[in-house]
């Protein structure tokens, strides 16, 4: 197995402060950047959706839930915008939808809860909120795996404890480029706190914070290290962000591409 074959790319239109429109659509990335893994994101998951990712080896799809929400001005619909709902009994009917939907899309392999720690905020959470989206992943499939969106500054929050009996992988971000000469810090410390639990390394294309890309020094470092920390059998793996970034941020895009290419 190659460091490549360890890799997934985060498909789906986002909507982000300073990115236009990609031409890039749903199951380009993967074949772009040459990894066998989809992240499917901003989308409704249904059967148009994974007939179009039928091809690609596996699919672990967003269970949050992403949205779009027009945006009106003087009373017309001028354009549309991401809205995120992390409500734990969203998160329940669409574990449920997707566990439904892998019984007819076999290359279907999880879900994913973004920003997992939004759920924090919703009374439920604190209940059986956890135990129930497991419970729900796995009324018609037993097979697929929770994967759980957190970010390193995240980490010491004592909430995750309700969550780390029922989720699969531990999917650790960086928001800012500065801190990826941390990363292997974050990897161990993530490692502490979700003791038993596979980590992927999420990598961004873009800093949304400086809004460019990634400098490329700080790219490179994070993609040097995680192929060291992936040889250590530290991480099981990485997924870019993604696919709607290729056009705009060229140079990492291309960059990343050649890198994986080579390994």
């Amino acid at each position: 197995m190659s460091f490549r074959d360890a890799g997934w790319v985060w498909e789906g239109l986002g909507t982000h402060a300073g990115v236009w429109p990609s031409l890039y659509g749903i199951g380009e990335g993967y074949r772009y950047f040459g990894v066998p893994g989809v992240n499917f994101m901003f989308h409704p998951n249904n059967e148009i959706a994974f007939t179009k990712l039928k091809d690609a080896p596996r699919v672990v799809a967003d269970i949050s839930k992403w949205n779009f929400e027009h945006v009106k001005e003087n009373g017309y619909e001028v354009g549309f915008k991401g809205v995120h709902d992390p409500d734990p009994e969203t998160i329940r009917a669409e574990a449920e939808n997707l566990s439904r939907l892998s019984t007819h899309f076999p290359n279907l392999v999880g879900g994913i809860i973004d920003d997992a720690s939004g759920m924090f905020r919703f009374e439920s959470y604190g209940t059986s909120g956890p135990a129930d989206i497991r419970s729900a992943l796995h009324s018609a499939n037993r097979n697929l795996r929770l994967w759980v969106v957190v970010y390193a500054n995240e980490l010491d929050d004592e909430k995750w404890q309700l969550l780390l009996p029922h989720m699969d992988v531990a999917n650790l971000w960086l928001w800012k480029s500065e801190e990826i000469p941390n990363l292997e810090a974050h990897v161990a410390h993530c490692a502490a706190k979700f003791p038993g639990k596979s980590i992927i390394v999420g990598s961004y294309l873009r800093d949304f914070t400086l809004r460019t890309g990634v400098p490329m020094d700080r790219l490179k470092l994070q993609y040097e290290t995680m192929l060291k920390l992936w040889e250590q059998g530290r991480i099981e793996g990485f997924s870019i962000l993604g696919a709607f970034l290729i056009d705009q941020d060229v140079e990492q895009a291309e960059w990343v591409k050649g890198f994986l290419g080579e390994r």
